[in-house]
C-alpha cells in the first residue's frame, strides 16, 4: 500500500461541486481583485472568529510581516518567539528590522510561557507566539504576562483554525491574529493566501492601506505599502472551505484518537495536549529517537511522511548573524532532530490509517 502525507486532491472532492460553482462565479464575475467575493469572505471569517475585522491578504507570511509593520515594530526593537517554529514567524520580525529573541519549547512542543520573561528587556515590544501543530499555545500565561510588561501579542495561528484554549478560539487573544490559507492547512486556498483578524479599528485599517500600496483610493498613497490582496478567485474557494471546515476538524481529531488509541510501540512518543486546549491536529507529530531509520522504513513499506522542522531558525544560514546554535535551545534542537508528522487530513482513507498503524507498530 502507498500513503501519501497529505492528499489535496482527495480534501477537494470531499466538496468538488460546490468548489467548481465558486471558482465559475468567481471567473465569470469579470471582477478579480478587491471584489464582493474578498469583501463577502472577510465577513464570514470575521464572524466566524468572533471579531470586528479580518482583513484579506496574499499570504500568511504577508499577514505576519504587515502584522508587525502595523503596529510600528521596528529596527531596535526586540520580538519574542518561539525557537521551534517555522521561519515564516520569523520573517514577520525580520522583514521589519526588527530583531527576533527566541524562546525553548516545552514537553508539548509550544513556546515555554514560563521562559518568555527571562527573554524580555527594554527593547521588547511583542511576543509572538506560534500555535503549532493545531494546539494553542498557553494563553493563559502568555496574555498574563503581556499585560504585566505592557507588551503586544501577536497570534501566529497558521496551523490551528478553530483551536481553542480555555475555551476562547485562538487568534483573539491579543492585538492581532495572523492566519495562513495554504492549501494543507485546516481551512485551505488553492494556492497561497492569509489573513489577519483584530478588534482594533485603526490597526485594521492600517493593514487594509498596507496590502495595497499604502492606498484608499487609487493613486493617492498615504503610507508606504505593498501588493498584498487575496485575489477573488481564492476567496470564493475559502467560503466553500470555511463553510466545511469544522467537519474536516472532526475527521481529523477522529483520525488523531485513532492514532492515540492505536499506537503500541514504544520508540514512537506522541507529545502530550494541554488540558486547557482543544487541538484541531493540523498536523499529528510524533517523536522518535532514530528518525532516520524510521523513516527509511516507514518509506519501504509505502509510507510517506513529512519533518516539521529539520532546521529551525535559530540556526538558519540566513540568521547566522544572531549568533544562536543548535545546543542554545535544547528542546526545540530535540524536535529539530525527531519529529515526524504521520499522515492526516480530511479525506484520508481509515484502511490507510490503519496501515499506517500497523507498520508502525511492527517497527
Amino acid at each position: 500500500m502507498n500513503v501519501n502525507s497529505v492528499v489535496l486532491k482527495r480534501t477537494f472532492e470531499l466538496h468538488k461541486a460546490e468548489y467548481e460553482e465558486a471558482a465559475l462565479r468567481a471567473l465569470n464575475s469579470g471582477w478579480y481583485i478587491l471584489g464582493k467575493e474578498m469583501e463577502s469572505f472577510e465577513k464570514e471569517f470575521a464572524e466566524w472568529a468572533g471579531v470586528k475585522h479580518c482583513v484579506a491578504l496574499n499570504s500568511g507570511t504577508d499577514a505576519l510581516i504587515l502584522a508587525v509593520r502595523a503596529l510600528g515594530i521596528g529596527p531596535g526593537d526586540e520580538v519574542i518567539v518561539p525557537a521551534n517554529a517555522y521561519i515564516a514567524s520569523v520573517i514577520g520580525v525580520t522583514e521589519n528590522g526588527a530583531t527576533p529573541v527566541f524562546v525553548d519549547a516545552d514537553e508539548y512542543m509550544e513556546m515555554d510561557a514560563d521562559r518568555i520573561e527571562e527573554k524580555i528587556t527594554p527593547h521588547t515590544k511583542a511576543v509572538l507566539p506560534v500555535h503549532l501543530f493545531g494546539q494553542s499555545s498557553r494563553m493563559d500565561k502568555i496574555t498574563e504576562i503581556c499585560r504585566k510588561h505592557g507588551l503586544l501579542l501577536i497570534e501566529d495561528c497558521a496551523q490551528c483554525h478553530g483551536s481553542t484554549y480555555g475555551g476562547q478560539l485562538t487568534g483573539t487573544f491579543g492585538t492581532i491574529g495572523c492566519f495562513s490559507f495554504y492549501p494543507t492547512k485546516p481551512l485551505g486556498a488553492f494556492g497561497d493566501a492569509g489573513a489577519i483578524v483584530t478588534n482594533d479599528d485603526e490597526l485594521a485599517e492600517r493593514v487594509r492601506l498596507l496590502r495595497n500600496y499604502g492606498s484608499r483610493i487609487k493613486y493617492h498613497n498615504e503610507i508606504n505599502g505593498v501588493n498584498s490582496r487575496m485575489d477573488e478567485l481564492q476567496a470564493a474557494l475559502l467560503k466553500v472551505g470555511l463553510k466545511h471546515m469544522a467537519e474536516g476538524t472532526e475527521e481529523r481529531r477522529r483520525q488523531a484518537e485513532a492514532y492515540k488509541a492505536g499506537l503500541r510501540n514504544p520508540k514512537v512518543i506522541i507529545p502530550p495536549v494541554y488540558a486547557a486546549a482543544e487541538h484541531v491536529y493540523h498536523l499529528f507529530p510524533v517523536l522518535v529517537r532514530d528518525r532516520e531509520n524510521f523513516l527509511a522504513y516507514l518509506k519501504e513499506n509505502g509510507i510517506h511522511t513529512q519533518v516539521h522542522y529539520p532546521i529551525p531558525p535559530y540556526v538558519a544560514d540566513c540568521y547566522a548573524d544572531l549568533g544562536c546554535h543548535w545546543e542554545d535551545f535544547p528542546n526545540a534542537t530535540r524536535y529539530a532532530r525527531e519529529e515526524v508528522s504521520l499522515p492526516i487530513y480530511a479525506g484520508l482513507p481509515d484502511e490507510e490509517l490503519r496501515y499506517v498503524i500497523d507498520v508502525i507498530n511492527r517497527y
